[in-house]
Order: C-alpha cells, then structure tokens, then sequence
C-alpha cells in the first residue's frame, strides 16, 4: 500500500519541475490546499442532501401548492395482472407479435393494449409538483453560488487578468473564501451522485452521471496541484445559466408562458455564450496557453487540460440540444405563438408518450370512443422539463 501511495502522489507527475511536496505544507505565513481537505466535502454531501430535503418539504411545496400546482401525476392504468407481469417482467414496450397474442388472450384490441402499456409507463412518472420542488432547490442553489462567485472573483486579480492565475504557481496561499468555494462546489456534485438515482430520470441519464464523475475528479485535481485559480473561473462560468433554465422549467410547471418564453430565450443566450465562446476563449487559452509560457508543461498539467477539453466536449452537446429546440421554436413561431416548452419532445425525458392520445376510458373493443389528452407534464415531455445544466 505504501507503495501504490508513493506512486500515485508522484511529485514529478503532480507538481512542476523542482516543486516537491514539502514545499506546499502548511505554515503560520500560507496555508496550501491539501489533499486531506477533501475528506470535508462527504459530510458537507450529506448536509447538502438533507438541506435539499428539507428545503422541498416546507418551502417549495408550499410556493408550489400558492402556485395552484397539484400534486396529481398522470393517468393511472387500469389494474390488470397479465398485462402488468408483462410490464415489470418481460418488457415496457411490447413489439406487434406480443400485442397481437395479448390481445387475443385478453379478449382486447391492440391499440387498447397499446394505450394500458403508454399509461403504465408515464404513471411511473413524478408529479409536476415533484418536478416543480426539484427545480426550485436547484434554482436557489445554482443562485446563491453563482451569486457568491461574483462576489468573491471581482476582489479577484484572475478575474481581470487571467495570467494571474500562474504569476508564482504553484506557491499561491489559499484563502478561507476559495476553500469555502471548492468545498461546496464539489460537497454538491458528491450530493448529485447521490440524489441523481433518486431524481427525476432522463434519457441522457449516462451523459449526466459522466459530468458529474468529471466535474468532481476535476475539481479533486485542481485543489490538489492548486489550479484552485483558473477553476473559479470555470465554475462561476458554468453556475451563470444554470439558474435561469431552471426558472424557466418553474415559470413552464407554474403556467407563466410569458415568463417562461422569457427566461428560456435569456438562458439560451447565456448558455451558448458561455460555454460556445467565453470558456474556450478566456479559460482554455490561460490553460493552455498562457501556463504554458509562465509555468510550462508537466505530467499533470496534461491530465487538467484533457479534462477541461471533455468539458468542452460536453458543452457542445448540450449547446447543440438548446440550439436544436431554440430554432423549432422560433419557426413554430412564425405560425403563431412559440412556445420552447412545447414545440419538441425532451431528449432527455424517461419515457415519452408518442402517440397523439391518452385514452380516459378503460379498455376495451371499442377504443375509438375516446382519444383525450392527457395534459399533465408527465405524459409529453419537452426540453424545460429536464435540465441540460452541468449539475448540471
């Protein structure tokens, strides 16, 4: 063990050149970051977690329930034992030699059993109460760090001259404020990996659990070498949008169109720049460019930029997810009103409903005597009701 230890704290792989670890140990004059500082962020997880819990119970749901939000899901599917083993043991989605024996042995028609498999599935489905809960807490989150990143990084000198965040590198003290940063930053991406098999489930559910897995090894190995710096950067960056999709996803579950058309479009805007222009522009130039003249390149220098270039990855596809829903939008609005929410099914929802009804009568032979709609946010999911955020 004390060997597999030496090896993974080389100082020749984490630290430049002539740098050892002993240099960075803590002193009455400078405080370093060290790799034990990260043990803080588990039980700071869990308070997060429980925080988040609370939170839900006795201040979103009550805005929710002001809202008139109701705690209806969608449509329940008639109780039925041979349909439902199917469903639990077999498959969700029965292809047409399964419904065709299913109809014969049920005595039903198949677009009758096609509906009862339709509305099983969207009845596993959360509530737009539970959803609107959700995005309040990630909303009030994504605010108040976004909010205290400004507020710390304007004293900042990397905010005005990003070269400020290599000028003495690695020697550079830590402050209590960057520490409080880093720690709750990655305390809530430890509380996603958590929360995240709980939450509402999304198509692009791996895509997510991949960010979160990066966001946190990154974020572990900028504290660690102390690229503590230029990682401000990137997370008050990346904080900048994510609180406006998730008012818009609340305006969207509250029934303020307005208002959600508006914050969309804000969010889109904020989100494309951010992540299309300034971070490749500003944090991937002083990363790869700018420590390279002043510091140079080492082993771990190499692994940081990797990673941020997966980042980098990542925003391209979610910006092309915004941009794709942004432009259905805009020419379903030269036939009228555009509505983001409602001009394409989300990518990322857990089970979508494709058909054009949601029968409201039990089954039977005779299925064509009703074809409403269920007009629940469970049955058709759009864009605004998943995140394409980075806690997203």
């Amino acid at each position: 063990m004390a060997g597999i230890l030496a090896w993974f704290w080389n100082e020749r792989f984490w630290l430049p050149h002539n740098v050892t670890w002993a240099d960075l140990k803590n002193t009455e004059e400078a405080t370093f970051p060290q790799a034990e500082d990260l043990y803080l962020a588990f039980p700071v997880a869990f308070c997060i977690f429980m925080v988040r819990l609370i939170f839900e119970r006795f201040v979103a749901k009550p805005c929710a329930i002001a809202l008139n939000i109701q705690a209806n899901g969608p449509q329940i599917a008639q109780p039925n034992a041979i349909l439902e083993k199917v469903f639990t043991a077999i498959t969700k989605h029965p292809d047409e030699k399964r419904l065709e024996g299913l109809s014969k042995q049920l005595d039903w028609d198949v677009r009758s059993i096609q509906r009862w498999f339709r509305q099983r599935c969207n009845q596993e489905k959360p509530s737009t109460l539970a959803r609107f809960c959700e995005s309040m807490w990630k909303f009030s989150f994504h605010l108040y760090v976004f909010i205290y990143g400004v507020r710390f990084l304007k004293k900042s000198p990397w905010l005005w001259n990003t070269r400020h965040c290599w000028y003495n590198y690695p020697y550079q003290p830590l402050t209590t404020d960057l520490h409080y940063y880093y720690i709750l930053e990655l305390s809530y991406y430890w509380s996603l990996m958590v929360s995240q098999f709980t939450d509402i489930k999304r198509k692009d559910f791996g895509i997510m659990l991949l960010h979160h897995i990066v966001a946190i090894f990154l974020l572990s190995f900028s504290y660690v070498n102390n690229m503590a710096r230029v990682g401000t950067l990137i997370l008050c960056l990346h904080d900048s949008s994510d609180y406006l999709l998730e008012a818009a996803k609340m305006a969207n579950y509250a029934k303020f169109q307005k208002s959600c058309d508006l914050l969309f479009v804000m969010f889109a805007m904020v989100f494309i720049t951010a992540r299309l222009a300034i971070y490749p522009c500003w944090v991937l130039n002083t990363t790869l460019f700018e420590s390279w003249e002043i510091v140079g390149p080492y082993p771990s220098w190499w692994v940081f930029n990797l990673l941020l270039l997966l980042v980098q990855g990542m925003n391209c596809f979610w910006s092309y997810m915004v941009i794709k829903i942004a432009r259905k939008a805009i020419s379903k609005g030269k036939a009228g009103k555009w509505n983001p929410l409602h001009v394409s099914k989300d990518d990322r929802s857990d089970i979508e409903s494709s058909s054009d009804e949601e029968d409201s009568e039990p089954p039977g032979k005779n299925p064509h005597t009703a074809t409403t709609t269920n007009g629940t946010s469970g049955t058709n999911g759009y864009l605004l009701t998943g995140s394409c955020s980075m806690d997203d």
